[in-house]
């Protein structure tokens, strides 16, 4: 019987450091091969989003101006 590939770890999520002081405006994310997933703190289960680590990159260097 073949065996097939590991299936992936679950990802870590992090808050991010451009996340709100308050519980309104709440960013996780996290690594992975394809990227970087990003998703509403507030609905852990809901749906995320990936983006390159290069687009991050560019997005979040763009606020830090």
């Amino acid at each position: 019987m073949p065996i097939g590939p590991e299936p992936a770890a679950e990802p870590v999520w992090f808050k991010s450091s451009y996340s709100g002081g308050n519980t309104t405006e709440c960013v996780e994310a996290a690594r992975s091969p394809e990227g970087l997933r990003v998703r509403d703190s507030k609905d852990p289960d809901g749906p995320h989003m990936v983006v390159s680590l290069e687009a991050w990159t560019r997005f979040s260097a763009a606020f830090a101006k």
